[in-house]
């Protein structure tokens, strides 16, 4: 018989039945939704099964020489895919236990049948037949998928390698970074904790990234999270999990990013940024090796390598006391400072132009090369966002080109400044400075102070040791200057 039904065809059903009159009836009340075959002998229905695809049987219990159960027997055996129905007028225990047990039967129909019943039925058998199909196809499917998928899944791992490792990142020749990613390259098989500093936005997430796909647990989870985004209330809970009931709002089980990660890799950026309380839950974490979920009795062990990340002068707080120096040794078993966009310009061109090309991907559109007009502006831009901000600036360009070639006319204000300025910045330092030469002078540290201010984001710690100032000194011309409101 054939294999399958033409698409959207009828369901076919096959009435064995030894009187003419009572295959018309059933053939009447079916014909509508089933394609109806009929055959009065045992012999004629195994004629037709032979040649057509039958989806259900349903056969008459008594019929001269071969039984209705006697045939669904052989159905079994030879068809065990269509789905069988005995119907029958008697009522002999023995007859429906036979049907059962030897037919191996759906269901068993007495008569006289009734017309609703008989299509509900016969439709259940219909569905039944193909969601054995389905789970037949999809079993198969999945056998034959298993290596497959197995392939997939490997291929998308060295994938990952390959664009998260440390050789991808993109650098100049003469760049800063080399030094940096050969480090994080030595260091990523090194089981051990590495604290990654530097402003917002450097790229400290993708040296987390290289560290973990240079590991021996690149096979397994890397996990993020922004310590500074989220409540400290939450925090604990979202790193180490939570039982349900444990605080108003905890409606299931949470697993918890540690147990995640567990045999990976996790990256707490922001770290700077937490509370002293959960410093205390986090360095038990890592010296016992296990999270104790919000709300359980029992702590859970885990095997996680921990990166950390932050934009603050972690060593100044801990002398300070905003950070705790048994927490911070547990981190920065390595340290590895990443330097700002602005001490590696030369790497600028390359970054922008990953950008178009990334841009060209994803709209479909072509886009010239970056010019040299557009190169000297960025290069020239101190950048304190860093390379997001140097993404905006392009998406910028991108978003105001009428055409494929970009226009350094479209970049933000500050930016076109900062080219200008670059071009005589001894005079540019000294523009609008009026006075006798105590006033100009003293207008020169005032800006001076306030420039490193606003880069070191107000951090007077950090601001005076780059001023060679004592946090005393410092406070002093912040309130000759009128600078302390900042």
């Amino acid at each position: 018989m054939t294999s399958r039904l033409p698409a959207g065809a009828l369901p076919t059903v096959l009435i064995v039945d030894d009187e003419v009159r009572s295959q018309e009836a059933l053939r009447r009340t079916l014909d509508e939704d089933f394609e109806v075959f009929t055959a009065s002998s045992a012999d004629e229905a195994l004629a037709i099964l032979e040649r057509e695809w039958i989806q259900i049987v349903l056969s008459d219990q008594r019929m001269p020489g071969t039984s209705g159960v006697q045939l669904l027997r052989q159905v079994r055996e030879r068809w065990p895919d269509a789905v069988r129905i005995i119907i029958s007028g008697y009522t002999d225990s023995e007859d429906i236990i036979a049907s059962i047990n030897d037919g191996g039967i759906y269901q068993y129909l007495l008569k006289p049948w009734q017309p609703e019943q008989l299509l509900l039925t016969l439709r259940g058998a219909a569905e039944m037949h193909r969601l054995q199909r389905e789970n037949q196809r999809l079993s198969l499917d999945l056998r034959v998928a298993s290596p497959v998928l197995r392939q997939r899944v490997a291929g998308k791992k060295d994938t990952a390698r390959r664009r998260f490792g440390a050789d991808a990142l993109l650098r100049a020749p003469d760049s800063p970074m080399n030094a940096l990613c050969a480090l994080v390259a030595k260091v990523a098989d090194f089981d051990i904790p590495v604290l990654l500093t530097g402003e917002s936005g450097t790229g400290k997430e993708l040296l987390a990234r290289a560290l973990h796909y240079g590991s021996g647990r690149s096979e397994q989870a890397f996990v993020v999270e922004n310590c500074g985004a989220v409540p400290d209330t939450l925090l604990e809970s979202e790193l180490f999990g939570a039982r349900r009931g444990a605080f108003t709002g905890a409606h299931e089980d949470r697993e918890g990013l540690f147990r995640q990660a567990d045999n990976g890799s996790i990256l707490l950026d922001e770290i700077g940024e937490t509370s002293a309380a959960f410093q205390v839950k986090l360095l038990r974490v890592l010296q016992e090796g296990e999270v104790r979920p919000v709300g359980a009795a029992r702590p859970v062990a885990v095997d996680v390598r921990v990166i950390a990340a932050t934009n603050r002068d972690l060593e100044a707080d801990v002398r300070e006391g905003r950070f705790r120096e048994d927490l911070y040794y547990r981190l920065a078993a390595i340290t590895i400072a990443v330097p700002p966009l602005r001490e590696r310009r030369m790497d600028i061109p390359l970054i922008a132009q990953q950008y178009v090309d990334s841009a060209r991907q994803s709209l479909g559109r072509e886009f010239e090369p970056l010019g040299a007009d557009i190169l000297a502006c960025l290069q020239a831009y101190r950048w304190p966002g860093n390379v997001r901000e140097l993404r905006n600036e392009v998406l910028r360009m991108i978003a105001l080109s009428d055409g494929p070639r970009l226009s350094a006319a479209h970049l933000s204000p500050r930016v076109l400044r900062a080219a200008e300025d670059h071009q005589e910045p001894e005079l540019q330092l000294l523009a609008g400075l009026d006075g006798d030469l105590k006033t100009r002078l003293e207008a020169l540290e005032a800006r001076i102070v306030k420039e490193s201010l606003i880069r070191h984001r107000w951090n007077k710690t950090r601001a005076a040791q780059e001023l060679g100032l004592s946090r005393v000194g410092l406070r002093s011309k912040l309130a000759r200057y009128g600078l302390e409101t900042n």
